[in-house]
């Protein structure tokens, strides 16, 4: 089944009011809450590499409000265990049998703030919940449940006693961005609003988390050309063959760029991929992705460079309406 017009048109409305909703807990910064709200949909995760104080604990709980959902954030530490994270089995006396009690990754939303600075087994440890989608203790499973958004946080400022996502678990995240500082007329409004510490609290829910996970199967319907398809291919191709680079772009990446493609399309009230929403979505779907060589790296080219060259050197191919 493939989405029809009429369900693009709901769905872009239905977005719409999302955004529109959580912009009033984050003033200014539509395109990045587009991208967080996409990613979920998706059914993805966020990794945000930000300073301190630009917004990102308000934009979780500003989501959870909005799709009526829960929000947990989880500081990473050194000395913090993959079970203060997933949870723990605990024997109950009283009833004589063991009882699974849960950690703070079961929520809709989950922040979890400056995930370089735990150790490798634990980030380990959340990563996989973020793969499967389940935690699973002594042999156990616990699902957690629909929509599940992890938004992990690095400071690019501070890397003293951190532990670097290795590149396979980079790969995990569906996009990497960043909020950044508001400019000044935006910066006003926020001081004038500055006496609510918590203005996520005021904000009314939009939809259900039922609603989100309806959205998501719904944008999984948008149809994707096999000529875009044979493009994001191509491009994926590219970025391993670029002499600049050490390792390209994976399938993962190529499967995470059509996800993100159909409900980005599906946000522009299309039901229909287009090769512009690639080239789009290109920077924050692959820059995470793609692992430089260190003499290129060091002679000034970044990743964002990579995919610039990509995208000028694969042409586009023309565009089709729909199927």
């Amino acid at each position: 089944m493939t989405m029809t017009p009429e369900q693009a048109a709901w769905f872009q409305g239905t977005f719409t009011r999302l955004v529109d909703n959580v912009d009033q807990a984050l003033m200014g910064k539509r395109e990045v809450v587009a991208l967080v709200l996409s990613a979920m949909l998706a059914e993805g995760h966020v990794l945000l590499e930000d300073a301190p104080g630009t917004g990102k604990t308000s934009l979780a709980k500003a989501i959870a409000a909005t799709v009526q959902g829960s929000s947990n954030r989880i500081q990473f530490t050194p000395d913090l265990l993959p079970s203060d994270v997933t949870g723990v089995t605990i024997y109950d006396q009283a009833a004589h049998r063991f009882e699974f009690h849960r950690g703070p990754v079961f929520a809709s939303i989950v922040l979890a703030d400056e995930i370089n600075r735990a150790s490798p087994k634990t980030q380990s440890s959340l990563l996989e919940v973020m793969e499967e989608s389940r935690v699973t203790v002594d042999g156990v499973a616990h699902e957690v449940g629909r929509p599940f958004l992890v938004i992990a946080t690095q400071n690019p400022i501070e890397q003293a006693g951190t532990y670097k996502l290795p590149e396979a678990q980079l790969d995990r995240f569906l996009i990497k961005t960043s909020i950044g500082y508001p400019d000044l007329a935006v910066a006003e409004r926020i001081l004038a609003g500055s006496a609510d510490r918590n203005p996520s609290a005021h904000l009314p829910a939009i939809i259900t988390t039922g609603a989100v996970a309806d959205m998501a199967d719904l944008a999984s319907t948008v149809h994707t050309d096999p000529a875009v398809l044979r493009y994001t291919a191509q491009l994926a191709e590219a970025t391993r063959h670029d002499p600049a680079t050490r390792l390209g772009v994976s399938v993962r990446g190529s499967i995470s760029m059509i996800r993100m493609a159909k409900v980005f399309a599906a946000a522009q009230g299309r039901h229909f991929v287009l090769p512009d929403d690639v080239k789009t979505l290109a920077a924050p779907v692959w820059t995470h992705r793609i692992v430089l060589d260190p003499e290129a790296e060091f002679a000034g080219t970044s990743a964002e460079t990579v995919i610039a060259r990509v995208l000028d050197a694969v042409a586009a191919p023309q565009a089709r309406s729909a199927a």
